[in-house]
């Protein structure tokens, strides 16, 4: 749980992460958090519209981990998107996080019309120091390039929906040639590949979990892995992936997997 990869400003950032997207529950946010912490956790990813931040901030207090150990990420949501409004939602973000600064903003969904100047106000809050780095969610490449058009600090992070049956293969190649680091959210796709055949098959070879699985394939793409639980076992488990590695032969029949199929919506439509 000590490794780590090093975004474009040279900030390190943590392989695998814990996801609280769906998490509304304080007291459950607020353990999965301790736990994660005190199981060797140091990524904590949550965002404005999850509604936990509260709950996000009491767990990383609750846990007596230091606050610099920790590498804490939240997100504008789409109403809030515009110069002045971004601005505001971080300082906002900050206040229910009981936090100085966050480790990474990311602007959660390219609304139409208003992510270009999102982006000014994101490098401003980078600047300012209010953030440590900056990025993106959900973008795909066209919404990048129309960032890279007038960015003066190109998009540290891009996070995305990734599992082994949406792969990303060509965003992912993009990102890594522009030095943005991707993040897979979802990466279990909700549960849904946690019965799929070809991966219990690697998985009983190795003697790991599907989970571990899918997480060790996302990690050996050089992605972080981003996994949501709220049980206390599932949350170790998760973690537990860097005692192993999958052979070239595991990563191609993984990589084969793939069928473009979301669980989440598509980035160039969606409604909210």
């Amino acid at each position: 749980m000590t490794e780590y990869f090093k975004l474009s400003n040279e900030l390190n950032i943590p392989k695998v992460g814990l996801g609280t997207w769906q998490v509304k529950n304080n007291e459950e946010a607020s353990n999965a958090v301790t736990i994660a912490l005190k199981n060797g956790y140091r990524l904590i990813d949550t965002a404005a519209i999850y509604q936990n931040e509260e709950a996000v901030g009491l767990g990383i207090k609750a846990s007596g981990i230091a606050r610099e150990d920790i590498f804490v990420t939240s997100k504008v949501w789409n109403s809030d998107q515009g110069y002045d409004t971004t601005i505001q939602a971080c300082k906002d973000s900050l206040a229910r996080l009981q936090l100085d600064y966050l480790d990474l903003y990311l602007i959660h969904w390219p609304t139409a019309g208003k992510y270009v100047e999102t982006w000014r106000a994101m490098e401003t809050l980078y600047k300012e120091g209010l953030v440590k780095a900056i990025g993106v969610s959900n973008f795909h490449q066209h919404h990048l390039e129309d960032v890279l058009e007038i960015a003066t600090i190109v998009p540290m992070v891009n996070q995305i929906e990734l599992h082994p049956e949406l792969s990303q293969e060509e965003l992912v190649n993009y990102c890594k040639a522009k030095g943005i680091v991707v993040e897979a959210y979802s990466p279990l796709a909700h549960g849904k590949l946690l019965n799929h055949p070809t991966i219990e098959e690697i998985a009983s070879n190795k003697g790991k979990s599907i989970a571990q699985i899918i997480l060790r394939w996302i990690i050996q793409r050089d992605i972080i892995a981003l996994p949501k639980s709220i049980t206390e076992s599932r949350i170790i488990e998760n973690g537990e992936i860097f005692d192993f590695k999958l052979t070239d032969e595991e990563m191609n029949i993984m990589n084969s997997l793939n069928t473009n199929t979301r669980v989440s919506a598509d980035p160039d439509n969606f409604d909210f």
